[in-house]
């Protein structure tokens, strides 16, 4: 009996710990589709034997708060506010819809804005439920490398 107890025993703990195998957890995906409203934007520059010089941009005032990127399944929309010279009232400052492609596996992502011809190359930094840092890279000038990564928050639409 006292074997049969134990083969009981060795053959539960058997089962309980063959089918945990936590050294292969997948990453939880989350989605680019959506609303986002930009929080910040870091603009780094780094021309050829210079130091890196950043700038960061906070869209704090009310009506930079209002501003919103949307991505929904390769196509999207950029609107902009800013504060105007009349106190209370705001300016849009960008407004442009645009085509994206993203790659989930490089995180590389192109958008390309209706009436610009360049389109803009870059690269998910951080893709969360919440949280969204995009980085936009300017390659175009061989003696300088400049960078625009802007820090975004979901908007939950009722």
């Amino acid at each position: 009996m006292k074997k049969l107890a134990l083969l009981f025993a060795c053959l539960s703990l058997f089962i309980a710990t063959g089918c945990n195998n936590d050294d292969e957890e997948t990453p939880m995906e989350y989605p680019l589709n959506g609303v986002w409203q930009p929080i910040k934007k870091v603009v780094t520059t780094v021309a050829t034997g210079q130091a890196p010089v950043s700038d960061g941009i906070s869209f704090d005032s009310e009506c930079q708060k209002t501003s919103r990127w949307t991505f929904e399944n390769g196509v999207g929309k950029r609107k902009e506010f800013g504060d105007s010279a009349t106190p209370g009232t705001c300016n849009i400052t960008f407004d442009r819809n645009f085509t994206y492609t993203y790659d989930k596996d490089s995180k590389a992502i192109q958008i390309k804005y209706q009436g610009i011809v360049m389109a803009d190359q870059g690269k998910i930094v951080t893709l969360s439920d919440t949280t969204l840092n995009l980085m936009i890279e300017d390659k175009t000038d061989p003696t300088k490398f400049r960078s625009e990564t802007y820090t975004f928050k979901r908007i939950v639409t009722p």
